[in-house]
């Protein structure tokens, strides 16, 4: 019984330390916009308001400079 318990602790630990990383990238990216846009969990590149431009590679001709 103690493994059982010891285990959803240690899954729950692990969750909530995931959680706790990403709202710190989330602050890191705000207060460093010179780094690039923030990439979100949807798997986007982040560079454009359009999600649908990140697969068309229309991120890349937009802002190849």
């Amino acid at each position: 019984m103690t493994t059982y318990l010891v285990t959803i602790g240690l899954i729950l630990i692990l969750l909530l330390g995931w959680v706790t990383v990403q709202q710190f990238y989330r602050l890191f990216a705000r207060r460093h916009p010179e780094l690039g846009p923030f990439r979100s969990d949807s798997g986007g590149c982040g560079c454009c308001s359009q999600g649908s431009a990140c697969s068309s590679d229309g991120c890349r001709d937009s802002h190849a400079g």
